[in-house]
Protein backbone atom coordinates (compact mmCIF):
# COMPACT_ATOMS: atom_id res chain seq x y z
CA UNK A 1 0.00 0.00 0.00
CA UNK A 2 1.27 3.30 -1.09
CA UNK A 3 2.40 5.86 2.32
CA UNK A 4 -0.47 8.27 2.77
CA UNK A 5 -2.79 5.90 1.05
CA UNK A 6 -5.94 4.79 3.03
CA UNK A 7 -7.14 0.78 1.97
CA UNK A 8 -11.03 1.32 1.04
CA UNK A 9 -11.68 -2.62 1.89
CA UNK A 10 -15.19 -2.93 3.62
CA UNK A 11 -13.14 -3.68 6.34
CA UNK A 12 -11.48 -0.43 6.79
CA UNK A 13 -15.20 1.51 5.52
CA UNK A 14 -16.59 -0.44 8.88
CA UNK A 15 -13.61 0.37 10.94
CA UNK A 16 -13.78 4.51 10.17
CA UNK A 17 -17.71 4.58 10.14
CA UNK A 18 -17.32 3.33 13.97
CA UNK A 19 -14.40 5.67 14.72
CA UNK A 20 -16.94 8.41 13.09
CA UNK A 21 -20.32 7.58 14.94
CA UNK A 22 -17.56 7.48 18.06
CA UNK A 23 -16.16 11.10 17.69
CA UNK A 24 -18.63 12.92 16.04
CA UNK A 25 -22.29 11.57 17.42
CA UNK A 26 -24.35 14.91 18.83
CA UNK A 27 -27.41 15.19 21.37
CA UNK A 28 -30.30 14.91 19.26
CA UNK A 29 -31.83 17.38 21.91
CA UNK A 30 -29.80 19.68 22.28
CA UNK A 31 -27.86 19.15 18.62
CA UNK A 32 -24.99 20.25 21.50
CA UNK A 33 -21.56 19.23 20.05
CA UNK A 34 -19.65 16.41 22.08
CA UNK A 35 -17.00 16.64 24.90
CA UNK A 36 -13.50 17.04 23.93
CA UNK A 37 -11.96 13.08 23.60
CA UNK A 38 -8.17 12.10 23.27
CA UNK A 39 -6.47 9.25 22.03
CA UNK A 40 -2.86 8.29 21.90
CA UNK A 41 -1.93 6.17 19.07
CA UNK A 42 1.37 4.86 17.47
CA UNK A 43 3.08 4.89 14.67
CA UNK A 44 5.10 1.18 15.29
CA UNK A 45 8.65 1.52 14.16
CA UNK A 46 9.10 1.92 10.43
CA UNK A 47 7.32 4.50 8.68
CA UNK A 48 4.25 3.51 6.63
CA UNK A 49 4.31 -0.32 7.38
CA UNK A 50 3.43 -0.17 10.82
CA UNK A 51 0.40 1.81 11.21
CA UNK A 52 -2.92 -0.08 12.02
CA UNK A 53 -6.48 0.97 10.00
CA UNK A 54 -7.67 1.82 13.53
CA UNK A 55 -4.77 4.73 14.67
CA UNK A 56 -4.80 5.86 10.54
CA UNK A 57 -8.59 6.63 11.36
CA UNK A 58 -7.74 8.27 14.77
CA UNK A 59 -5.59 10.58 13.70
CA UNK A 60 -7.55 11.22 10.02
CA UNK A 61 -10.97 11.81 12.38
CA UNK A 62 -9.34 14.57 15.21
CA UNK A 63 -9.53 17.89 15.29
CA UNK A 64 -6.08 18.64 16.20
CA UNK A 65 -3.16 16.01 15.98
CA UNK A 66 -0.27 16.40 18.38
CA UNK A 67 2.66 14.65 17.19
CA UNK A 68 5.94 13.51 19.19
CA UNK A 69 8.29 12.02 16.50
CA UNK A 70 11.53 13.78 16.01
CA UNK A 71 11.87 13.15 12.46
CA UNK A 72 10.76 16.06 10.33
CA UNK A 73 10.04 13.31 7.47
CA UNK A 74 7.55 11.69 9.87
CA UNK A 75 5.55 15.05 10.56
CA UNK A 76 5.61 15.94 6.86
CA UNK A 77 3.91 12.21 6.58
CA UNK A 78 1.71 12.57 9.23
CA UNK A 79 0.71 16.01 7.36
CA UNK A 80 -0.84 14.69 4.32
CA UNK A 81 -2.94 12.68 6.94
CA UNK A 82 -4.40 16.17 8.30
CA UNK A 83 -3.96 19.50 8.46
CA UNK A 84 -3.49 20.68 11.82
CA UNK A 85 -0.43 18.35 13.22
CA UNK A 86 1.14 20.48 16.03
CA UNK A 87 4.61 19.11 16.74
CA UNK A 88 5.55 18.54 20.53
CA UNK A 89 9.34 18.32 20.00
CA UNK A 90 9.48 22.09 20.52
CA UNK A 91 8.94 21.77 24.03
CA UNK A 92 12.09 20.30 24.63
CA UNK A 93 15.03 22.73 25.63
CA UNK A 94 18.88 22.62 26.06
CA UNK A 95 19.22 21.81 30.15
CA UNK A 96 15.44 21.72 30.82
CA UNK A 97 14.20 18.57 32.99
CA UNK A 98 12.59 16.01 30.46
CA UNK A 99 10.09 15.56 33.02
CA UNK A 100 9.10 19.25 32.56
CA UNK A 101 8.95 18.61 29.37
CA UNK A 102 6.50 15.66 29.20
CA UNK A 103 4.33 17.31 32.23
CA UNK A 104 3.92 20.88 29.01
CA UNK A 105 2.91 17.93 26.40
CA UNK A 106 -0.41 16.87 29.17
CA UNK A 107 -1.03 19.99 29.30
CA UNK A 108 -1.07 21.30 26.04
CA UNK A 109 -3.25 18.63 24.79
CA UNK A 110 -5.45 18.07 27.74
CA UNK A 111 -6.16 22.48 27.07
CA UNK A 112 -7.78 20.91 23.74
CA UNK A 113 -9.43 18.37 25.35
CA UNK A 114 -10.97 20.63 27.76
CA UNK A 115 -11.73 23.38 24.80
CA UNK A 116 -14.38 20.50 23.25
CA UNK A 117 -11.83 19.27 20.63
CA UNK A 118 -11.17 15.36 19.39
CA UNK A 119 -7.53 15.12 20.12
CA UNK A 120 -5.22 12.97 18.88
CA UNK A 121 -1.54 12.28 20.42
CA UNK A 122 0.55 10.26 17.94
CA UNK A 123 4.08 8.59 19.61
CA UNK A 124 6.80 6.30 17.75
CA UNK A 125 6.20 2.80 18.48
CA UNK A 126 3.55 1.86 20.86
CA UNK A 127 2.57 4.91 22.98
CA UNK A 128 2.23 3.24 26.04
CA UNK A 129 6.26 2.37 26.12
CA UNK A 130 8.82 4.28 27.35
CA UNK A 131 5.99 7.06 26.86
CA UNK A 132 5.03 8.77 30.23
CA UNK A 133 2.94 11.44 28.34
CA UNK A 134 0.40 9.04 26.97
CA UNK A 135 -0.34 7.41 30.19
CA UNK A 136 -0.98 10.47 32.18
CA UNK A 137 -3.06 12.82 29.90
CA UNK A 138 -5.17 9.39 29.45
CA UNK A 139 -4.93 9.19 33.35
CA UNK A 140 -5.78 13.18 33.42
CA UNK A 141 -8.80 13.17 30.66
CA UNK A 142 -10.60 10.30 32.14
CA UNK A 143 -10.44 11.85 35.94
CA UNK A 144 -12.12 14.99 34.94
CA UNK A 145 -14.92 13.07 32.81
CA UNK A 146 -13.29 13.10 29.17
CA UNK A 147 -13.30 9.64 26.96
CA UNK A 148 -10.05 8.60 26.74
CA UNK A 149 -8.33 5.72 25.16
CA UNK A 150 -4.74 4.54 23.69
CA UNK A 151 -4.29 2.52 20.74
CA UNK A 152 -1.43 -0.16 20.59
CA UNK A 153 1.56 0.50 18.24
CA UNK A 154 4.19 -2.29 17.40
CA UNK A 155 7.43 -1.47 19.56
CA UNK A 156 10.82 -1.62 18.79
CA UNK A 157 10.59 -5.01 20.95
CA UNK A 158 8.20 -6.42 18.78
CA UNK A 159 11.05 -5.68 16.07
CA UNK A 160 13.74 -6.79 18.30
CA UNK A 161 12.06 -10.27 18.47
CA UNK A 162 11.25 -10.62 14.43
CA UNK A 163 15.10 -9.50 13.73
CA UNK A 164 17.08 -11.08 15.91
CA UNK A 165 14.57 -14.66 15.77
CA UNK A 166 14.22 -14.25 20.03
CA UNK A 167 11.16 -16.03 21.10
CA UNK A 168 10.22 -15.03 24.67
CA UNK A 169 8.17 -17.74 25.44
CA UNK A 170 11.17 -20.64 24.84
CA UNK A 171 13.50 -19.58 27.83
CA UNK A 172 12.19 -16.28 29.57
CA UNK A 173 12.86 -12.35 28.88
CA UNK A 174 13.73 -9.81 31.25
CA UNK A 175 13.60 -6.02 30.12
CA UNK A 176 14.83 -3.14 32.04
CA UNK A 177 15.52 0.37 31.37
CA UNK A 178 19.50 1.25 31.76
CA UNK A 179 19.79 3.57 34.80
CA UNK A 180 17.10 1.21 36.77
CA UNK A 181 20.05 -1.12 37.40
CA UNK A 182 22.34 1.35 38.49
CA UNK A 183 19.52 2.86 40.94
CA UNK A 184 17.79 0.18 42.07
CA UNK A 185 18.04 -3.59 43.72
CA UNK A 186 17.24 -5.84 40.57
CA UNK A 187 17.54 -9.36 40.13
CA UNK A 188 18.78 -10.68 36.36
CA UNK A 189 17.97 -14.27 35.01
CA UNK A 190 20.76 -14.77 33.38
CA UNK A 191 19.12 -18.20 31.99
CA UNK A 192 16.83 -16.39 29.81
CA UNK A 193 17.50 -13.19 27.65
CA UNK A 194 17.84 -9.87 29.48
CA UNK A 195 16.32 -6.27 27.16
CA UNK A 196 18.52 -3.61 28.37
CA UNK A 197 16.85 -0.39 27.19
CA UNK A 198 18.59 3.16 27.07
CA UNK A 199 22.22 2.06 27.51
CA UNK A 200 23.69 4.78 25.62
CA UNK A 201 21.96 7.51 28.16
CA UNK A 202 22.59 5.58 31.26
CA UNK A 203 22.76 7.20 34.88
CA UNK A 204 20.22 9.90 33.22
CA UNK A 205 17.83 10.14 36.03
CA UNK A 206 15.43 12.13 33.56
CA UNK A 207 17.07 15.49 34.34
CA UNK A 208 18.61 17.83 32.49
CA UNK A 209 22.02 16.15 32.44
CA UNK A 210 22.64 13.43 29.27
CA UNK A 211 23.78 10.89 31.24
CA UNK A 212 25.93 8.10 29.23
CA UNK A 213 29.42 8.74 30.32
CA UNK A 214 31.97 6.34 30.03
CA UNK A 215 31.97 6.32 34.29
CA UNK A 216 28.03 5.07 34.13
CA UNK A 217 28.72 2.83 31.22
CA UNK A 218 31.79 1.07 33.40
CA UNK A 219 29.82 1.00 36.56
CA UNK A 220 26.71 -0.96 34.81
CA UNK A 221 29.13 -3.44 33.15
CA UNK A 222 30.31 -4.43 36.92
CA UNK A 223 26.81 -4.81 37.64
CA UNK A 224 26.22 -7.06 34.68
CA UNK A 225 29.81 -9.13 35.86
CA UNK A 226 28.01 -10.25 38.76
CA UNK A 227 25.95 -12.60 36.27
CA UNK A 228 28.14 -12.50 32.93
CA UNK A 229 31.38 -13.00 32.18
CA UNK A 230 33.16 -10.35 31.17
CA UNK A 231 33.81 -12.09 27.47
CA UNK A 232 30.13 -13.19 27.04
CA UNK A 233 28.67 -12.04 23.75
CA UNK A 234 26.23 -9.49 23.86
CA UNK A 235 24.06 -7.47 20.72
CA UNK A 236 23.62 -4.15 20.24
CA UNK A 237 20.41 -3.59 18.07
CA UNK A 238 18.42 -0.79 16.15
CA UNK A 239 15.60 -1.22 14.35
CA UNK A 240 14.53 0.25 10.69
CA UNK A 241 12.59 3.02 10.94
CA UNK A 242 12.19 3.73 7.13
CA UNK A 243 10.97 0.98 4.79
CA UNK A 244 14.31 1.10 3.02
CA UNK A 245 16.12 0.44 5.81
CA UNK A 246 17.97 -2.31 7.56
CA UNK A 247 18.04 -3.03 10.87
CA UNK A 248 21.38 -2.38 12.48
CA UNK A 249 23.05 -5.88 14.56
CA UNK A 250 26.33 -5.70 16.10
CA UNK A 251 27.81 -8.19 18.25
CA UNK A 252 30.45 -7.38 20.93
CA UNK A 253 32.01 -8.58 23.85
CA UNK A 254 30.38 -7.02 27.19
CA UNK A 255 33.62 -5.50 28.40
CA UNK A 256 34.06 -3.53 25.07
CA UNK A 257 30.15 -1.94 25.89
CA UNK A 258 31.51 0.97 27.79
CA UNK A 259 34.20 2.39 24.84
CA UNK A 260 31.09 1.12 21.70
CA UNK A 261 29.53 4.09 20.12
CA UNK A 262 25.55 3.29 21.31
CA UNK A 263 23.35 6.08 20.82
CA UNK A 264 20.59 6.55 22.99
CA UNK A 265 18.16 4.48 20.07
CA UNK A 266 19.97 1.97 20.02
CA UNK A 267 19.40 -1.38 22.69
CA UNK A 268 21.60 -4.10 24.50
CA UNK A 269 20.48 -7.47 24.08
CA UNK A 270 22.14 -10.09 26.60
CA UNK A 271 22.04 -13.70 25.36
CA UNK A 272 21.33 -16.43 27.97
CA UNK A 273 24.93 -17.32 29.51
CA UNK A 274 23.73 -20.61 32.00
CA UNK A 275 21.18 -23.63 30.85
CA UNK A 276 18.05 -23.56 32.43
CA UNK A 277 17.95 -25.57 35.61
CA UNK A 278 15.45 -28.06 36.95
CA UNK A 279 13.02 -26.98 40.04
CA UNK A 280 14.45 -30.24 42.31
CA UNK A 281 12.79 -29.20 45.03
CA UNK A 282 9.13 -29.07 42.93
CA UNK A 283 9.81 -32.55 41.37
CA UNK A 284 8.05 -34.87 43.70
CA UNK A 285 5.18 -32.82 43.40
CA UNK A 286 4.87 -32.42 39.98
CA UNK A 287 5.12 -36.26 39.47
CA UNK A 288 2.27 -36.37 42.12
CA UNK A 289 0.13 -34.26 39.93
CA UNK A 290 1.19 -35.78 36.80
CA UNK A 291 0.64 -39.41 38.19
CA UNK A 292 -2.79 -37.75 39.80
CA UNK A 293 -4.03 -36.32 36.18
CA UNK A 294 -3.51 -39.44 34.40
CA UNK A 295 -5.77 -41.06 36.30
Amino acid sequence: MPLGLESDTPLFRGIRLNIQRMTTSVNPVTSERPRGSIACVGLGMTLGSHLTPLARSHIRQADVVFAAVSDNIVEMWLERMHPDVRSLQPYYGQGKPRMATYREWVEVMMAEVRAGKRVCGVFYGHPGVFAWSPHKVIEVARSEGFPARMEPGISAEDCLYADLGIDPGQLGCQHFEASQLLFYERSIDAAGYVVIWQFGVVGNASTAHSGGGTGYRELLIEVLARDYPLEHEVIVYRCATLPIEQPRIRRMALRDLPSADIPAEETVILPPARPLVRNAHLRARLNALDKAGAR
